[in-house]
């Protein structure tokens, strides 16, 4: 019988000392709420380092212009696209990985994280080549103004050529996340995004030694600090430190578990691209305005990615669980994960929908005081704002089916309600009923209110639980 001091959870600062510094864990066993906390606590502080990084990066940017924002923009709006990519193969790899340690198979695990690597390799060479051929015929048919594309050329090409780090700092944090070692994706992340944030301005304005590079320097940063990043995961991937133990013995190819990875992950990729490529179809809408409400929306929506990446971090733990639990045959555990990590995100991206909705104006001044574009911006992240709890939930349910391997459900969703649903009634609402970007942001909100309702009935009716990965 275990004794008094066996039996009694640790404190919290013990637990929170505990998730930021990393150990390895059994997530399908012990206290739930526990479990989610260990994995939460650095997946969130994780997500909040990137937020940092888009809104800082954001604040120097701004400085450029307008015609500067438009072109972050507008890229960013193409770089979606690699990112679902990226995100379908992670999501995978994610739910790979959390079901061989589900399964006590580390062994496996590390096969399966090698293909990962050999699918991102391939990916990023075929990026590469196309964005450093095309990078400015790709801005001129999202429809940038000759003044844009002459800002914003070398932005773009060094962001879409040197995409190799991207795609594997993805690949290799879902490897982390998978095994449970989320302290180690959390520094890898705080690693890429402090270097840029150092030499964001160091690049743009050539401080120092650095030379000046303008908007394309804060590209250049950014390749730095993820390539940097990347070198740290490779170090702690291959070093025997993390619950994938890589050796010489899974450095092969693997054709059924390769196969099997990009299986799941294409209908993930078709998932997020959905998603994402609908983010340029809004672009695209919003485009015909002008610059003002395209840097309005960008700067609003970099706003909106500061609240929403942390809620992506209780997503991630979310998942993490559910994957390993149903390796473990344990799929009420599984489900009672998703419900509980759901509520929390709630109560957090609704505190800060409420901040957004009463205090849009201050928050937007901090990066421009152009009042066309402060204008657009705040009316922007107010209507945003407004559907905060159920996009928290939504998202939660969403990387639950992820975990799973049920990457169909949500794909099948994300087409009926951002395509089907969200771009029509944009267009509806900015062009013929005249409401210009405000009919834009007004379909993001009901769009994604839909989503997030329609994943929980399906979640509910509890399919996933019996998804073979």
């Amino acid at each position: 019988m275990p004794s008094t001091a066996e039996a009694t959870p640790p404190g919290l600062w013990q637990s929170l000392r505990e998730a930021v510094a990393g150990s390895e864990q059994d997530f399908t066993a012990g206290n739930l709420n526990r479990a989610i906390f260990l994995l939460a606590i650095p997946m969130v502080l994780e997500m909040v380092m990137e937020s940092l990084f888009a809104v800082v990066d954001m604040l120097f940017v701004a400085r450029l212009g307008q015609d500067a924002v438009a072109a972050v923009g507008l890229t960013e709006s193409m770089v979606t696209i690699l990112f679902a990519i990226a995100l379908g193969l992670s999501m995978a790899t994610t739910a790979t990985v959390a079901r061989r340690i589900g399964e006590k198979d580390p062994e496996a695990a590390a096969v399966a994280a090698v293909q990962a690597l050999i699918a991102g390799v391939a990916v990023s060479v075929a990026v590469g080549i196309v964005g450093f051929i095309y990078a400015e015929d790709l801005l001129r048919l999202m429809g940038a103004s000759p003044q844009v594309i002459e800002q914003g050329r070398g932005f773009t090409t060094i962001t879409l050529g040197l995409s190799a780090p991207l795609i594997l700092i993805f690949l290799l944090n879902a490897v982390f996340r998978g095994a449970g070692d989320a302290a180690i994706a959390m520094r890898v992340l705080w690693l890429a995004n402090l270097l840029n944030i150092v030499l964001d301005p160091c690049f743009i304005w050539g401080l120092g030694p650095f030379p000046e590079l303008g908007l394309t320097g804060a590209a250049v940063a950014t390749a730095i600090g993820r390539g940097l990043a990347v070198a740290y995961q490779v170090w702690m991937l291959f070093g025997g430190r993390s619950r994938v133990p890589v050796t010489r013995r899974s450095l092969r190819l693997d054709p059924a578990v390769l196969s099997s990875l990009i299986r799941i992950s294409l209908p993930g990729m078709a998932q997020y691209a959905i998603a994402t490529a609908s983010w340029v179809g809004l672009v695209r809408i919003i485009a015909v305005f002008g610059s003002p409400a395209l840097a309005g929306y960008t700067i609003a929506i970099r706003i909106v990615v500061f609240a929403i990446l942390p809620s992506w971090g209780l997503s991630n733990a979310a998942a993490t669980l559910v994957g390993q639990c149903l390796g473990a045959n344990k799929p009420d555990r599984a489900e009672d994960s998703v419900w509980r990590t759901g509520i929390s995100n709630a109560v957090f991206l609704g505190s800060l929908g409420l901040i957004f909705i009463f205090g849009a104006g201050p928050v937007v001044r901090i990066f421009t005081s152009d009042p066309e574009v402060v204008a657009i911006a705040t009316t922007c992240l107010r209507y945003v704002a407004y559907g905060y709890p159920f996009y928290a939930i939504g998202m939660v349910v969403v990387q639950a089916f992820n975990g799973a391997g049920d990457t169909l459900t949500p794909t099948i969703i994300n087409l009926f309600c951002y395509w089907v649903f969200e771009i029509p009634l944009a267009w509806v609402l900015a062009q013929p009923v005249g409401m210009g970007p405000t009919g834009v942001f007004l379909s993001i909100t009901l769009a994604e209110s839909a989503m997030a309702v329609v994943a929980i009935l399906q979640f509910r009716r509890g399919r996933w639980k019996s998804r073979k990965v």
